[in-house]
């Protein structure tokens, strides 16, 4: 027998299949370790194909096999080869992102294992060697302990029974010596989140006449047994969850499984708080926060079948979960479902692959849909499912509009409006709640000199330095990390006249402290989410009324549900709105139209303060009314006309290098054999810009020049794309990436 090896650990020209011998016993998605080169080193493969005979006229035989729980199935194995087609990435990048974190570094799963200590007679025999005394008997009191522990119990882990007062472990030593009490290992599973599979909540969904006649919809695709798409549009607060309940008890009631994906870690405790009570521990949870252990954990009770829902993040997709009926995806305009790293896969592409092979039904939710999904609804390729009102008659937040420009007339300098300061004084009156957004973290966003005027920036990148306080303030640079002393002196000029310029999160807390002592504030973003879980507890504790306000940046914004906030506060409604970025008008729109939907979601009704500087902008009315259909109608329109997705992809071709000139001169010619690949095939169809610098161009002390192109990604076009990876990484030296429509 003979069997096709990818080698997992290789460059993208040397990406391709190795004949090797193997057993009868080998199956294909088998991990396998290999002779490989020259030296014969062995280096990790996978399995991708088992033939009976070869072409190569030298072969070796696979060396060996890893622990038989690391392996793919079979539409793992399809899913990779689909990765390497679609993203470019290698097959080894593609295998990594499916399996546990670190279980390729060894031979063995990260699998704890505890000492179960049980007692080997019956209740009768115990007792009678309790009270004989002498030879026949136990005299030691240590042991005499340990059986009268086991007495009622029957087992118990080891590390209870040694810790016992006159417990030692010569003590059960010889109870084990004696055949008294017995040592097994038993494997132990980590779930951090079965403290949410408390009382079952086995309660009927309730549906109102809008949402029955959408689930209708949704359960007529589901029975189709062929792969189909619903997008579900629906208001913030229409009651999109208790469709999405439904339709996976439906898929669960059917023997099947389903996989939910959410945005943002954030949004995990409430997601998973609701579904554990629903169907126990039948659910597993997978996302980035977790430790390796516990993703492997997790992976081992999807692969033996004792899971029919998988929650989680962006990666939760690759679950080996069998017998898929049903994947949703929540929030699904959100820009986290893209990865940035090899393999640059968007979830939404994996799940359409998933659904075609198993006949699924994908599942798209959202109150503000990606454009290129409301498109395909709008052209039939979707079916568009819709729910205009808020469930219960709950009406929509009023919005309200501050213009920042007058506060400053007025003479008030702080980030925070008077309006803002009054709404939030109302809420503390009447013992409620609010949410205050402001996306940028830290204190200060800038410092810059007043004598000469340069802003001080990081030493590894192109962007300057951030402002944090704490017990030791210091200037952060927010993309690689450096951190520094608060600066005294310009680094250019040496003066001493220094100005921190901007708000972030960390000001606003300040600021708010001041006016407003008397009202419990929580923070919530990067600097003080940085422990494990720590999301789930901070968002705990605000739901059960341990703070008035929690402040944070887009972690706070979306699909939160909080019955006792009244009121939202946007403080600078427009950072993301003048970025040098097609999207920026749709960020814009969903990320306004998501926070101002955070408020009212109970019977008292709702308030959103927008703070702007621009508060006559078309988009931020538009987000503060709500209106989607007249923001999609006039982004359509631009897209078609200046041809941006959906009516073209495009596909950025990125360099990176420590040297500056190397990254110049690499780009150049990238472009250069780009477009001589173009003009070999004139019937498709290629606008190309550059080369020029990236947006950032320095980052960590690499340099990086990015081409951007315009065209449809058919076959013959990710040929192209292909080709270029593989003649650029045989080269060396300077890094070469594509990407497919970044986001």
């Amino acid at each position: 027998m003979y069997c096709e090896v990818h080698i997992l650990d290789v460059p993208y020209h040397l990406d391709r299949p190795f004949d090797y011998e193997c057993s009868d016993e080998t199956v294909r998605g088998a991990i396998v370790k290999v002779p490989f080169g020259k030296a014969n080193k062995l280096r990790l493969g996978v399995v991708t194909k088992l033939k009976a005979t070869t072409e190569s006229k030298i072969t070796k035989p696979v060396h060996s096999s890893l622990d038989g729980r690391i392996s793919l199935t079979e539409q793992m194995c399809g899913l990779c080869l689909f990765l390497k087609e679609h993203t470019l990435c290698t097959v080894g990048e593609a295998v990594r992102c499916m399996l546990p974190p670190g279980a390729l570094s060894h031979d063995k799963l990260s699998v704890k294992e505890s000492k179960i200590l049980t007692l080997e007679l019956t209740p009768e025999e115990s007792r009678e060697l309790l009270l004989k005394e002498g030879r026949s008997g136990i005299r030691s009191e240590g042991q005499r302990e340990i059986i009268k522990y086991l007495q009622g119990i029957g087992s118990a882990d080891i590390s209870l029974v040694r810790a016992l007062p006159s417990v030692s472990s010569a003590n059960i030593t010889a109870l084990i010596d004696k055949g008294i009490v017995s040592v097994k290992s038993s494997e132990e599973i980590r779930n951090p989140y079965a403290k949410y599979s408390g009382k079952r909540d086995t309660s009927p969904i309730i549906l109102s006449s809008a949402q029955n006649e959408a689930y209708a919809k949704i359960e007529e695709l589901y029975e189709s047994d062929k792969a189909k798409c619903a997008l579900l549009h629906g208001v913030t607060g229409s009651g999109k969850t208790k469709l999405i309940i439904k339709a996976i008890d439906r898929c669960i009631d059917d023997g099947k499984g389903a996989i939910m994906l959410v945005p943002e870690i954030a949004l995990t405790p409430q997601t998973v708080g609701i579904f554990c009570k629903r169907y126990g521990e039948r659910v597993a949870v997978i996302h980035s926060s977790l430790s390796a252990g516990e993703r492997t954990d997790a992976y081992r009770r999807i692969r033996r079948g004792d899971v029919d829902l998988v929650i989680g993040t962006r990666s939760a997709i690759f679950a080996p979960l069998s017998n898929i009926g049903l994947i949703v995806i929540d929030e699904e305009h959100e820009h986290t479902y893209k990865s940035e790293s090899d393999p640059k896969y968007h979830a939404r592409d994996v799940a359409s692959y998933i659904c075609g092979r198993t006949g699924a039904l994908l599942l798209l939710a959202s109150a503000t849909p990606s454009i290129e999904s409301y498109h395909k609804a709008k052209s039939g390729i979707y079916t568009l499912v819709s729910l205009k009102e808020r469930y219960g008659g709950v009406k929509l937040p009023d919005a309200v509009i501050v213009d920042m420009r007058e506060e400053l007339r007025l003479g008030n300098t702080s980030p925070i409006s008077e309006r803002l300061v009054r709404s939030l004084k109302t809420v503390g009156e009447r013992d409620e709640q609010a949410i205050l957004f402001l996306n940028r973290r830290g204190y200060n966003s800038q410092v810059i000199c007043r004598s000469c005027g340069d802003v001080i920036t990081c030493p590894r990148c192109s962007v300057s330095m951030t402002y944090h306080t704490g017990k030791e303030p210091k200037m952060l640079c927010h993309m690689c990390g450096f951190a520094t002393p608060v600066a005294k002196e310009c680094p250019s000029c040496g003066s001493s006249e220094l100005r921190f310029l901007g708000s972030g999160t960390q000001k606003v807390e300040s600021e708010l402290m001041q006016f407003l002592p008397d009202m419990p504030l929580m923070r919530m973003d990067a600097d003080t989410t940085s422990g494990k879980l720590s999301y789930d507890r901070m968002l705990e504790d605000f739901r059960g009324g341990k703070a008035d306000i929690l402040l944070g940046t887009q972690m706070v914004a979306k699909g939160h549900d909080f019955p006792r906030v009244t009121l939202v506060g946007v403080i600078l409604a427009d950072t993301s709105l003048f970025v040098s970025d097609f999207r920026a008008s749709e960020r814009t729109f969903s990320l306004l139209t998501q926070v101002i939907g955070r408020a009212g979601r109970a019977k008292e009704g709702g308030l959103a303060v927008i703070q702007t500087f621009s508060p006559k902008h078309e988009i931020i009315r538009l987000a503060c009314a709500q209106d989607y259909e007249a923001f999609y109608e006039g982004e359509i329109a631009i897209r078609r006309e200046l041809t941006y997705p959906p009516f073209c992809d495009i596909v950025t071709l990125s360099v990176v290098s420590e040297r500056e000139t190397e990254a110049l001169s690499v780009s150049a010619k990238l472009s250069a054999a780009l477009i001589e690949k173009i003009k070999s095939r004139p019937d498709a169809p290629f606008i190309v810009f550059g080369p020029f610098e990236a947006s950032v161009y320095k980052v960590n002390e690499k340099y990086r020049m990015q081409t951007v192109v315009k065209c449809r990604l058919s076959r013959e076009a990710r040929e192209i794309f292909s080709e270029l990876l593989r003649e650029f990484s045989a080269l060396g030296g300077a890094s070469v990436s594509i990407d497919q429509n970044p986001l």
